[in-house]
């Protein structure tokens, strides 16, 4: 398997468990508000700027505007000069940090990354995070209210994470932010942070890659398709064309389930749960799944799921770039790769092919949580990001 940045050999799952977490998966809420987070200031951004042609996708499809919301913590540099950005991952937004509130139903989920004195000190970085396209925090999708006055729903079309990252570049372009000090992500964030590096070379000066892969693989795309499959059965899902309000929540929530299992380690999930049967007659671990299930139907729009996750199946930073390799070639950012020892989803593998493209060591974070200890390790987390800032 792949060596860390030490060497050493990629290690076990690490020590036993710890006391359950908070947490939840890839790119939901991790923990919730932690005191002193600051709160951001969010916004919107209608796409194009001058309006005088339709935004055009890499698949064929047209959006004839995108409205895109984004956070920002701190102040920006005369010229952007401090600017960093922050990639969220599948069900994840523009909220990186601070409490509940108006326009944000759930607390930030990478708590105690940025703020005053944090890894992204607001006092020093403009951060920057964008609702990705597709989504369904303020960012045009599905749900969103089409040219007719009706939702898109099945009209809404395919959209890849070189799409993704084309809005968040006009999206630079009207903040006046000409280089990236830091691009920076896990999961699908980890995608577009890594699309940034090998398509605006130029625009990027710090890259941290992190539980992720640059092409979708085999056992990705297959857990995905069988989530896409859950919520295109359910009854409500009437083609992508439910009403607003209503729609395949049991379809979501099984899809919720199928994820979690790979969002988190078999040995943690023994370690927590084992085959211990509730007084309700439950297993526990059900109970847990059947948690996130429902806590992601109440912030999560169905058709937003299948157009991300249909957007993390066609991923390949090496298509029309004569491979993965030699796409990467074009990196000019300093950059840190780093895994979670026990993620089965984005193993660690998938972050020593691309160590090893850059001529890197991969940094390897050591947690009990498999894929989500990229976002329930902030500290270690942290320290990544303060490396790459200080480089």
């Amino acid at each position: 398997m792949a060596g860390s940045g030490s060497g050493a050999g990629v290690r076990d799952a690490g020590p036993a468990p710890r006391a359950p977490h908070a947490g939840t998966s890839d790119g939901a809420r991790s923990g919730g508000w932690i005191e002193g987070d600051p709160v951001g200031d969010r916004r919107f951004l209608d796409l194009p700027v001058d309006a005088a042609e339709p935004f055009r996708l890499e698949r064929g499809g047209t959006l004839p505007a995108v409205r895109v919301a984004y956070e920002t913590w701190g102040t920006p540099a005369p010229g952007g000069g401090n600017a960093v950005l922050v990639e969220h991952a599948l069900t994840g937004d523009s909220h990186v940090v601070g409490p509940a509130g108006p326009g944000q139903p759930t607390p930030g989920w990478w708590p105690t990354l940025v703020g005053p004195g944090a890894p992204l000190d607001s006092d020093r970085w403009f951060v920057v995070c964008a609702n990705v396209l597709g989504g369904c925090q303020g960012t045009t999708g599905p749900s969103s209210t089409a040219p007719d006055g009706a939702p898109w729903g099945s009209r809404f079309p395919e959209v890849t994470i070189g799409d993704q990252v084309s809005v968040e570049a006009a999206l630079a372009d009207a903040l006046g932010v000409d280089r990236w000090t830091a691009v920076l992500g896990g999961s699908m964030g980890g995608m577009r942070a890594l699309e940034w590096a090998v398509a605006r070379p130029d625009r990027v000066g710090g890259l941290l890659f992190l539980a992720s892969g640059a092409v979708a693989t085999a056992d990705q795309i297959g857990t995905q398709t069988t989530q896409q499959t859950a919520i295109r059965s359910d009854p409500r899902w009437a083609g992508g064309d439910y009403a607003p309000g209503e729609g395949p929540v049991a379809g979501l929530g099984t899809a919720r389930r199928i994820a979690h299992l790979s969002y988190r380690s078999g040995v943690e999930l023994e370690a927590r749960f084992g085959a211990r049967v509730q007084d309700d007659g439950r297993f526990a671990v059900a109970s847990y799944l059947d948690h996130h299930a429902a806590k992601l139907a109440t912030r999560f729009d169905a058709g937003s799921y299948v157009v991300l996750t249909e957007a993390m199946n066609s991923w390949d930073v090496g298509r029309g770039r004569s491979g993965m390799e030699a796409a990467l070639r074009r990196v000019s950012a300093r950059a840190v790769v780093a895994g979670v020892d026990s993620d089965r989803l984005y193993p660690p593998a998938l972050q020593q092919r691309v160590a090893d493209a850059l001529g890197l060591p991969l940094r390897m974070i050591t947690s009990p949580y498999g894929h989500d200890g990229f976002l329930l390790e902030t500290e270690a987390v942290g320290a990544l990001v303060r490396e790459l800032l200080t480089a």
